[in-house]
């Protein structure tokens, strides 16, 4: 699964509309951590994957993925 890689490839426009819009925001960031976890395997990733796949849908964790990605242009422990 590279769906890391492509989220990161794309214009931080495009980006940051994924990341605004409710309910995409939750799916593109569970399939980018998914992507990272399983490239990675790393007990990190892991809890942060389980982190946003039971707590993320709220506005709180979004809103902070958010403004990291348009400082650092990527997801946090998403790269």
């Amino acid at each position: 699964m590279t769906f890391d890689k492509w989220f990161n490839k794309q214009s931080v426009l495009i980006k940051a509309l994924l990341l605004l819009i409710p309910g995409v925001n939750w799916v593109c960031e569970c399939l980018v951590r998914l992507s990272v976890l399983l490239h990675t395997k790393s007990t990190e990733h892991l809890l942060v994957f389980l982190l946003f796949l039971l707590v993320g849908w709220g506005w709180f964790l979004g809103a902070i993925d958010f403004v990291y990605m348009l400082l650092k242009g990527h997801l946090i422990l998403g790269k």
